[in-house]
């Protein structure tokens, strides 16, 4: 028998630490996707090529990231990009290790390279401006692991298969009806120094959504959890025809 996910409190020891991190996307992927196999991984090998081509030593959390899921595009890439071992990049400032590329190539994330030697350092996060000299690395989140979970939590905003839905504009009330009737999750607020309630995580009747200062991204789990939730938070949603 399946043991059934418990979002909330496997999250929460998401949040907690490292080894939590790992066991909830290992739960989120087996009940929202499908689960890690041993092949969903980068080779110790990869990983040490990438850092004998870069010169550095990678963060103990980016190598357990990265053997553990790191070839699973769909726990990852639906959206932005989480780099291969081989497209990991140092930023022309050698202030940052790359590891993850906006869709549209308009930001980057990335591990300042003063902190690498750190097991879980936090992550940083630099728009790409058409002036250079205005770019800098700003804070995003304290833990690489914890970023780990937010990407996984995105990237299934963005799956493929017909279960995600956009609502720009809610009508009125609509955001108080989501706090309302769902669950709010232990995800802290982000990005780092940002004023509350920043990106806020939320859970419906198999449904996970986030609100993004008003703009609701959903991802169900089957379709009449997508079509509950719609009727829920009434609007102009991008994907009901």
């Amino acid at each position: 028998m399946t043991r059934e996910f418990d979002m909330v409190q496997t999250l929460s020891a998401g949040v907690a630490g490292r080894a939590g991190a790992w066991e909830f996307i290992r739960g989120f992927a087996a009940h929202w996707a499908t689960a890690l196999d041993v092949e969903d991984g980068w080779g110790e090998a990869d990983l040490v090529a990438a850092e004998e081509r870069l010169g550095v030593r990678l963060p103990l959390a980016l190598r357990e990231a990265y053997r553990l899921f790191g070839r699973r595009p769909d726990l990852t890439s639906n959206h932005d990009v989480l780099l291969d071992p081989a497209q990991l990049s140092v930023d022309p400032a050698r202030e940052a290790l790359v590891f993850r590329h906006e869709n549209q190539g308009a930001a980057s994330w990335g591990i300042l390279l003063a902190d690498l030697a750190q097991d879980d350092p936090a992550v940083f996060i630099r728009a790409d401006l058409a002036d250079k000299s205005a770019e800098k690395w700003e804070n995003w989140l304290e833990r690489l692991s914890l970023a780990f979970v937010e990407i996984v939590l995105s990237e299934s905003l963005h799956a493929p298969e017909g279960l995600c839905d956009f609502l720009s504009d809610p009508e009125e009330g609509g955001i108080a009806v989501l706090e309302r009737d769902c669950t709010r999750l232990p995800f802290p607020a982000y990005p780092l120094g940002k004023e509350e309630p920043g990106v806020r995580w939320f859970l419906g009747t198999d449904v996970l959504l986030r609100d993004d200062e008003g703009e609701v991204l959903a991802r169900a789990r089957t379709e009449a959890a997508l079509d509950r939730v719609r009727e829920l938070i009434p609007g102009d949603w991008l994907n009901d025809y």
